[in-house]
């Protein structure tokens, strides 16, 4: 499937961007092997595009962060460099238009990593498309060096949006528990890595059993999560930036499944207690804690709509786990989900129109979307066990863990048409996947129109 937006036309002018500080790495597995794409339920027909070496300091290795990003969206397959037939591309110059269509090439993008006096570096590129013969893009970031990997995810940002009409996702980061160990002796830590599962960083030291991180939507250096000791389990701010880390408090019982609401001032969650569980949310302006649910049922896995006016949630009151909405202040609680199976884990989506599940059924645990209103479920994948969806910040993707007969939890993600499915960039042991916001919001100027060599409409 190809989105309708595929080479709509949209031209940005050059701008300087500054990026945030680069974060320090843990050593932790990566996956450096070339990217598998598993296309499925169909004929997926990828954009061929070509990815010409970036000339500088790093430019090659710019090349392939973005070759790798671009081809696990699933809309994209980077040609082999090998088969280029025109070389010594610069900034200043079109490309020579037949020697890409030669090859098949339906956008070419080059650019160049140029130093500055005051110790930055200017990035720019170009995107053609050679069978128009006309620019479709061209953009400048400044920045450190050090920085390369965080501005090959931002040019990815660019293309994407470009290419699809829609925002990206690439200058994002993931939030997840990652496992180390045997069962017996297992030790999981709180781990932070890039979208694509590079500079993994520990965030806890593996003494406490972490659970339900989440980020916040509108401070994407704000998390929330749930820690388990011998004997307390705690609700925990961390900042990302500062490093402070503050519990909510001592609750009495166990505290389950915190989501902050999207303007970040109110986290819901569960609590344990008599034998029952129910959902409260707290004001982090007051501490004031409200509680939403009161039947006998387990009621958990709270998830703010994007305008914070509605959570959803599931519940076992009926005797199986359904899922259900309710108003903000609790009231209006009403069964959305139809189908048979045990739902859970459900996750509003940033755009407001879907809600990701997790739905036991027939012996296999599957990762699905229903309309807001319960209508229009759709199964994207299937397999032995599979939990946990989280939405990427553009609303396209979902990542979830998934774990084989025997084998180990990893991180998977999937597309909305449920015909891409790749296990996600960190290829170590890892299950709780949470994506954050955009780290900077998308350049303001990639406009229609700009510049006399853009692409028409």
């Amino acid at each position: 499937m190809r989105l309708n937006l595929l080479l709509a036309s949209v031209a940005a002018v050059a701008t300087t961007v500054s990026s945030a500080q680069a974060q320090n790495v843990a050593a932790a597995p990566q996956q450096s092997q070339p990217v598998d794409v598993e296309i499925d339920q169909g004929v997926l027909r990828p954009l061929q595009i070509a990815i010409v070496p970036f000339s500088g300091d790093h430019g090659a290795d710019i090349s392939s962060v973005i070759s790798g990003n671009l081809k696990r969206s699933g809309f994209f397959e980077p040609l082999n460099p090998a088969g280029f037939i025109e070389t010594g591309l610069t900034l200043a110059n079109a490309p020579n238009f037949p020697q890409w269509t030669q090859i098949g090439a339906q956008a070419v993008l080059y650019g160049a990593v140029t130093p500055r006096a005051d110790n930055r570096v200017d990035v720019g590129f170009r995107l053609y498309d050679p069978y128009r013969q006309c620019q479709l893009v061209s953009y400048q970031f400044t920045a450190t060096a050090e920085q390369w990997r965080r501005i090959a995810h931002k040019i990815s940002d660019v293309i994407y949006q470009r290419m699809t009409g829609e925002a990206g996702f690439f200058d994002s980061r993931v939030i997840f528990v990652s496992e180390e160990g045997t069962q017996l002796n297992r030790i999981n830590r709180l781990t932070i890595a890039d979208q694509d599962g590079f500079n993994p960083v520990y965030l806890t030291q593996g003494d406490e059993v972490i659970m339900s991180p989440r980020f916040s939507a509108s401070q994407p250096d704000e998390i929330t999560y749930v820690a388990l000791g011998k004997d307390y389990s705690r609700i925990y701010l961390y900042n990302l930036t500062t490093g402070r880390r503050e519990s909510l408090g001592q609750f009495d019982g166990q505290v389950l499944a915190p989501r902050f609401s999207n303007d970040g001032n109110k986290i819901a969650f569960s609590i344990i207690r008599g034998g029952n569980t129910d959902i409260y949310v707290m004001d982090l302006r007051s501490r004031q804690l409200s509680r939403l649910t009161s039947d006998p049922g387990i009621d958990t896995s709270p998830s703010f709509s994007p305008d914070g006016s509605q959570i959803v949630f599931n519940s076992d009151r009926s005797g199986t786990a359904r899922l259900y909405v309710m108003r903000a202040d609790g009231s209006g609680q009403r069964p959305i989900s139809r189908g048979g199976g045990v739902y859970t884990a459900p996750s509003w989506s940033p755009t407001g129109d879907l809600i990701a599940f997790t739905k036991q059924s027939g012996g296999r645990f599957s990762t699905g979307v229903m309309n807001s209103d319960g209508s229009g479920e759709r199964i994207l994948s299937s397999s032995y066990f599979e939990e946990g969806p989280n939405w990427a910040p553009n609303g396209r993707y979902v990542m979830f863990a998934r774990q084989t007969r025997g084998g180990d939890t990893r991180l998977w993600t999937v597309d909305l048409s449920g015909r891409v499915v790749a296990q996600a960039g960190y290829n170590g042991r890892g299950t709780d996947p949470a994506w954050s916001p955009l780290l900077d919001a998308p350049p303001s100027n990639l406009g229609f129109g700009q510049g006399p060599d853009s692409c028409p409409a």
